[in-house]
Formats: structure tokens, C-alpha cells, sequence
């Protein structure tokens, strides 16, 4: 009977998230959402932490402000996945408000297709990344401390100003990797001594991490195995 009654509230809980877009405040701490369908879904500040997400597909949702601390988004799909701070623009558009990032400290992001996701901003520290596909992602201002990003795919993604200290980047792939902005007003706080490239302090590399043309890691102040 106990199992009957598991099984009907699984079955309760996709029928609500196969319309996420309607259900979304039924969402709760904790639950288990393992291989969910929440493409597009509007999930902005929505507490999840803790919860199973692991293999849902999270294509293009709306996670801004969302509370993903401790979950388990292994092999999640959150390609184009909007969990970053980024500019609102409203019907005026000198006026603009700011969006909150998602908070995903500690979560369990192994295998995850991040591509082309925004994380400008969000907090990823702790977090296991390893084999992450982080593709052109926007990880401007993110909190990556202690992440471990071991063997993740990190072409083209934007760096600058990224807190790595600490960061396992051993067989990491940051070919084409973007340190710096192309943002004039970034440009010219670099042109005054002001850092805007990533802190690599600490971060561990090992002779499979693939570094940006140029770029010196040992000067940068990375950690070679």
C-alpha cells in the first residue's frame, strides 16, 4: 500500500510538471524530479534546493533567482538555460531592472550540458561540474570556488572576473576560453590596474588542461598537479 502511494504521488508530481508553466509554486524543496520535462519552464525564484533534478531536461527554463543549493542536476539538460544576472529592459528603455542569480552552491552538475547557459553571477561554489559541457556559457562574475571542474568542456566560455580559487580544472578544456571582456568600460579598468580577468588562485590544472593561446596559468596563480 505504502508503495502504491509512492508511486501515485510520482505520477501526481510529472503530471504537475508536464505543465510547469501553471504548477510552478507546487514546487517544493526536495522533491524528486528526476527526468522531468521542464523545457521553457519559468522557474524564477523557485526553492529547489536540495531536490532531484537529476536528467531533467531544463532546455531555455527560466532559473533566475532560483534556489538550487545542494540539488542534484546530474546529467540535467540546461542548455540556453536562463539562470544568471542579466538586464531587463521594460517598455521604457532607459529603465531596466536588475534579475537575482540562481543560488546552485554545492549542487551536483556532473555531466550537465551547460552550453550557451547564462551564470553570470551565479553562485556554483563547491559545486561538482566534472565533464560539464560549458560551451560559450556566460560565467561572467560567477562564483566558482572549490568547484570541481574536472575534465569539463570550457571553450569559448567567458571568464572574466570568475572567482576559480581553489577549482579543480585538471583535463579541463579552456581552449578559446574568454578572460577578458570586450566591454570598453571593463577595458579600461584593466588599462588601470583594476583585475577583470578570472581568480585562478589555487586552482589545480595537471598537463591535460588546455589553456587560451597566450595565457600563463602558473603566473595566474594555478596549481599544477
Amino acid at each position: 500500500m505504502y508503495r502504491a502511494a509512492q508511486e501515485r504521488d510520482r505520477e501526481r508530481d510529472r503530471r504537475i510538471l508536464n505543465n510547469p508553466c501553471t504548477c510552478r509554486h507546487d514546487l517544493q524543496p526536495g522533491q524528486d524530479l528526476k527526468g522531468v520535462n521542464l523545457k521553457w519552464a519559468n522557474l524564477s525564484g523557485v526553492n529547489l534546493s536540495e531536490a532531484d533534478l537529476s536528467g531533467a531536461n531544463l532546455y531555455m527554463a527560466n532559473l533566475k533567482g532560483a534556489n538550487l543549493g545542494g540539488a542534484n542536476l546530474n546529467e540535467a539538460n540546461l542548455e540556453k538555460a536562463k539562470l544568471g544576472d542579466i538586464w531587463k529592459y521594460l517598455d521604457n528603455e532607459d529603465e531596466e531592472v536588475w534579475l537575482e542569480a540562481a543560488n546552485l552552491g554545492g549542487a551536483d552538475l556532473g555531466g550537465a550540458n551547460l552550453k550557451w547557459a547564462n551564470l553570470s553571477g551565479v553562485n556554483l561554489s563547491e559545486a561538482n561540474l566534472e565533464g560539464a559541457n560549458l560551451e560559450e556559457a556566460k560565467l561572467e562574475g560567477a562564483n566558482l570556488g572549490g568547484a570541481d571542474l574536472g575534465g569539463a568542456n570550457l571553450t569559448f566560455a567567458l571568464l572574466c572576473r570568475a572567482n576559480l580559487e581553489g577549482a579543480n580544472l585538471e583535463g579541463a578544456n579552456l581552449t578559446d576560453a574568454r578572460l577578458y571582456s570586450s566591454n570598453p568600460a571593463m577595458r579600461e579598468e584593466y588599462s588601470m590596474g583594476i583585475p577583470t580577468g578570472p581568480n585562478l588562485i589555487t586552482a589545480r590544472a595537471d598537463e591535460n588542461t588546455t589553456w587560451p593561446e597566450g595565457f600563463d596559468p602558473v603566473a595566474a596563480g594555478v596549481i599544477f598537479k
